[in-house]
């Protein structure tokens, strides 16, 4: 196949400092919205989903067959110190790909706006595109994923807002955009996702919860990577038992608390999926075009797999690469080779 090169148009960008709701200022390079007439609009791919539903496994696949690099557009990992909580990607499955926007934020820097990501994700691509590359953006963070695609941005607004209408959504984008939604159906993603919770407490999530517990500071507003599943759960838990009683036997107490926290993780993160679908679910009638790839029964044969069911069917992976896999890549195909 012929090598797929892609041309950039220039950035105009001013260097400004903003101060969020933040313990300390930082520096954004804030890029300021330009007309630029007859000039083709960048192309770039965005997977949304909900959470749990394989959105960074494709995003590597896809960048690894295309030549592209990864703009991360979850709110909670474009933050550091939480990796297990926030699901970060380990290194070891980025798979060689650039990442950007992950893991680059110190808890203390307080809540990135999506304005602040708008500015920042716009610069990522700029460069990303500068070096010939296909820029993929990836995260369920669909408030984000908005501000930077959209051409006419209301920081003021907030377009998922209960009482915001329709007309919030804007579908004018800035971006010539391949835009997929990994769904997967609700009971088999309910199930996947209470199984990754005990994975992660196996990975050492309560240890990191615990050394990251502040009991001054989570007694005020939650800001930044503290809105995090699990953190909130689990201060509950700490101001009650916290880390130096870790040691010894536990009493009924103490296990019915930790269970409680484990439970509401598992609840909140299954909450969280209906409100992600929600506002995919928005963006759709508010005019975006969106592919839905459905990796139901890939997630499903992983489960049968982890419960010993297996079948004569064919894998995990190889129900991924049909499915999901294979489609995507038809799909950026065309995408890439259109005017």
């Amino acid at each position: 196949m012929a090598e797929l090169t892609f041309s950039s148009p220039s950035c105009h960008a001013l260097l400004s400092t903003v101060t969020t709701i933040s313990r300390r200022p930082r520096s954004v390079t804030m890029c300021m919205d330009q007309s630029r007439p007859n000039v083709p609009k960048d192309k770039v791919v965005l997977i949304t989903g909900t959470t749990g539903t394989g959105k960074s496994r494709l995003s590597v696949d896809l960048a690894n067959h295309f030549t592209g690099e990864i703009i991360n557009s979850d709110k909670m990992q474009v933050y550091s110190g939480l990796e297990i909580a926030t699901n970060l990607i380990p290194d070891d499955e980025q798979g060689g790909v650039p990442h950007h926007l992950l893991g680059e934020f110190h808890p203390e820097d307080g809540e990135l706006s999506p304005a602040e990501f708008r500015s920042l994700a716009t610069l990522s691509i700029s460069n990303v595109v500068s070096r010939g590359k296909l820029p993929i953006i990836v995260g369920g963070s669909n408030s984000f994923n908005h501000a930077l695609l959209v051409e006419r941005f209301d920081p003021e607004t907030d377009p998922f807002a209960p009482t915001s209408s329709l007309s919030t959504i804007c579908s004018d984008l800035r971006y010539n955009c391949c835009i997929f939604w990994v769904d997967v159906s609700e009971p088999v993603l309910f199930q996947h996702l209470c199984n990754r919770v005990d994975k992660m407490i196996d990975s050492g999530l309560v240890e990191q919860l615990a050394a990251f517990y502040d009991p001054i500071v989570d007694s005020g507003p939650r800001l930044g990577v503290r809105k995090t599943i699990g953190v909130e759960e689990f201060d509950r838990y700490f101001r009650v038992y916290p880390r130096e009683m870790n040691k010894g036997t536990w009493d009924l107490g103490r296990k019915i608390a930790y269970e409680e926290a484990v439970k509401g993780m598992k609840e909140r993160t299954c909450r969280l999926v209906k409100i992600q679908k929600e506002k995919i679910m928005k963006l759709i009638r508010g005019g975006w075009e969106i592919k839905r790839l459905d990796a139901t029964a890939a997630i499903m044969a992983g489960l049968n797999k982890r419960s010993g069911k297996l079948g004569e069917g064919m894998s995990s992976d190889e129900i991924w690469e049909k499915d999901v896999f294979n489609v995507s890549v038809d799909t950026v195909k065309r995408f890439l080779l259109e005017g």
